[in-house]
């Protein structure tokens, strides 16, 4: 009953650069053809290229088409596709992501060891997520649960796969220019040509920038709270023989964004004398090789480095030196550098290449990783700035067995184990040193009740290491906060992934329960001005989540394509010394939902609409302040031809108020500095023409 999911990955030029155009993805949110099939999708985020039913884990595909069409240009634009799935703002690009309510919301001080990966063509850029651009990109893949044999300690609560397009065989370049309100701009322009027989080259670049919707009314402007940012890639594929293939690839961004989003009063004007700033400047350099000469299996070898200074500052004090006789005035800034390198040899069997009687195919693999974490914090009430220096290195081993017990069922095992050495020195004197030795992995069933439709069920465990919270005297933080315990997350799931009435409707369906042991969750606390926020990770003995995910498309033979997602999730902390005893996580709402139509005339019109909502959660694991739930409403009109395009395009139309980022605090002289909530809104109804030329 299963599909043929054994395809020959033997990596000649020609063949490998074909199949990366024929098998391009439409994914669950696809462009609509002249057919009423749905197009195969093909993800590659795992350890070989399959077809999204056959992987037995909750997994949404969002491919370029559905990109272009939502004017999508950075990660945090396409969550809205995914179930389960949110981020946090608290700059002018989300860095930080939560899936299931599990995941980071921010980084001041201390070092973040991430729960949800991001890995941008294989670059681990899991701590630096500002630069995680969408220019160029093929599609975007997200794994929710504990990917713990597939990548280890960052990927505790799942995975975000970006995959940019490789060369083509044929020469074929493309420029498309965006305006919209807020003085909005892009530009970019792509290239692609074989050099000759055997080597083929990709360029794109991008630069995109807007004043932002905020207004400073004391220094009379309206982009201190701007876009601009330039990225660059380069991909170069060699087929060095007829059994290797390699893959260059060099990326650069140039992020220099204003940071001025909070207000007194809670809207979209503020009063700051010295707007903050968050940019970033990244640079990395990747090398994969592909080699098949012993032809049961193909040796895989993956290099990567990457070098990213950032600075990301604001104005504590929200308003203008003399603005209140009572009032302060305050700047903090963190400057950080962060060097990170990977290697990994990885050796996947081939057809004819399956162990115990031909019935398993087989994946083993070992993978290091380094980072270098340096920061200078720079405070108005510090006497000296404060300096931390960060190391942490892993080696892993791993392998998974994917074994046919018969025609129609499928067993997945797979075992990752782990050992991370941490350092930490900082300039007030807190030192610390440790090793861990850790492990994850995942059973799964996959039962095909059709060649069409399966169900699964997977056991899955995952795991991020422990650590310290320095950068604070033992005045500032007491001594039992300082280290944080190493989280263990169990995840159990059910689904089940098919294709019916004639291959027109699309669905996944998934249950999930998983229980976080040593969950690390963040407080914070603000013991005087002159001091700051101490911003801290701490353990609670048990969190429990569960809840629903459904994706779903359908397509008519009149150019109609409905698609949509659903996800409901329920959190709950059980540790009865905590603050939050029985109450959500934080970044976890209840629900969130999606709604679209799209329309192709296949006689080059083509308009779609979306409506999507998401219900209030806690901002904090360190206080009760909650979002309010809303719905935003998106559409598009556009015409194209085979070689330009134009669109129309607006988002929020309803110019719905919501809030991606919020605080509980101190900050108003005006009301004596008494605690309230406080607001970084979401954008405001945005809208443009884009325009497209492919040549």
């Amino acid at each position: 009953m299963k599909p043929n999911i054994k395809p020959n990955l033997k990596p000649k030029l020609l063949p490998v650069l074909m199949s990366s155009i024929l098998l391009a993805p439409a994914g669950l949110q696809a462009t609509p053809s002249s057919s009423s099939e749905m197009t195969t999708l093909i993800v590659t985020s795992g350890f070989r290229p399959v077809t999204q039913e056959t992987i037995p884990t909750s997994i949404t595909a969002i491919p370029s088409e559905t990109l272009e069409k939502s004017q999508s240009q950075h990660l945090e634009d396409v969550f809205s596709f995914a179930p389960n799935v949110n981020s946090a703002k608290g700059s002018s690009r989300a860095r930080f992501y939560q899936i299931r309510g599990v995941g980071e919301r921010s980084q001041f001080v201390g070092h973040v060891n991430p729960s949800v990966g991001v890995l941008l063509d294989g670059i681990d850029f899991s701590s630096i997520a500002a630069a995680a651009t969408l220019l160029d990109t093929r599609q975007v893949e997200i794994l929710r649960g504990p990917q713990g044999t597939l990548y280890g300690s960052n990927a505790l609560a799942g995975l975000i796969n970006i995959q940019s397009n490789d060369p083509t065989t044929l020469p074929e370049g493309r420029i498309e220019g965006s305006i919209g309100n807020y003085n909005t701009h892009s530009l970019t322009g792509i290239y692609s040509t074989p050099l000759n027989d055997s080597t083929g080259l990709r360029l794109a670049i991008q630069q995109n920038s807007s004043d932002g919707f905020m207004k400073n009314d004391h220094l009379n402007r309206k982009d201190t709270n701007n876009i601009d940012e330039t990225f660059i890639r380069a991909k170069l594929r060699i087929a060095a023989t007829d059994d290797l293939l390699v893959d260059l690839l060099a990326f650069y961004a140039d992020i220099d964004n204003g940071y001025d989003a909070f207000s007194l009063d809670n809207n979209r004007r503020t009063l700051s004398d010295e707007p903050g700033r968050d940019r970033q400047i990244s640079k990395a350099l990747a090398v994969k090789s592909v080699w098949s000469g012993a032809n049961t299996y193909q040796l895989e070898t993956r290099l990567s480095h990457s070098a990213s200074d950032s600075d990301y500052g604001y104005d504590e004090d929200w308003a203008f030196d003399g603005f209140d006789p009572s009032g302060y005035t305050a700047y903090d800034q963190y400057r950080r550098s962060t060097d990170t390198s990977s290697a990994e040899l990885r050796w996947v069997s081939l057809p004819g290449g399956e162990i115990f009687n031909g019935t398993t195919r087989w994946t083993t693999g070992v993978y290091g990783f380094h980072q270098q974490q340096d920061l200078t914090r720079s405070y108005t009430f510090l006497a000296d700035n404060l300096t931390t220096d960060f190391s942490t290195r892993r080696l892993s081993l791993y392998g998974e067995l994917e074994t046919d017990l018969s025609d129609d069922l499928i067993l997945t095992t797979g075992l990752r184990v782990e050992t991370s050495r941490s350092r930490y020195d900082d300039s007030v004197g807190v030192n610390y040193k440790k090793t861990e030795h850790l492990w994850g992995g995942r059973i799964a069933l996959d039962y095909w009740l059709t060649s069409n439709t399966s169900l699964y069920a997977t056991v899955s465990r995952g795991y991020k290491v422990g650590g310290i919270n320095g950068g604070f005297t033992e005045n500032q933080l007491a001594a039992d906060l300082r280290e944080f315990n190493t989280e263990t997350l169990y995840n159990y799931e059910v689904g089940s992934k098919g294709r019916y009435l004639n291959d027109r409707l699309q669905s996944q369906t998934v249950l999930f329960f998983q229980q976080r042991r040593d969950a690390q969750l963040r407080g914070s606390y603000q013991p005087s001005i002159q001091i700051g926020f101490v911003d801290y990770l701490f353990n609670a003995n048990k969190v429990e989540n569960y809840g629903l995910e459904q994706q779903l498309q359908y397509r008519w033979d009149n150019g109609f394509s409905l698609f949509g997602m659903a996800g409901l999730l329920k959190t709950e902390v059980k540790d009865s010394s905590s603050a939050i005893n029985g109450r959500d996580v934080a970044h976890a709402p209840h629900w969130q939902y999606q709604l679209g139509i799209d329309y192709d005339t296949g006689l080059g019109v083509f308009a779609g609409a979306s409506v999507e909502g998401m219900d209030r959660f806690y901002f904090s694991d360190s206080h009760n302040t909650l979002s309010w739930d809303y719905t935003l409403v998106n559409a598009h009109l556009g015409y194209k031809t085979e070689d330009w395009s134009v669109r129309l395009w607006g988002r929020n139309l309803g110019n719905e108020r919501y809030a991606e980022r919020g605080f509980f605090f101190g900050n108003d002289p005006r009301i004596g500095y008494d605690a309230r909530p406080y607001y970084q809104l979401g954008a405001p109804r945005t809208f443009g023409v884009t325009a497209s030329l492919s040549f």
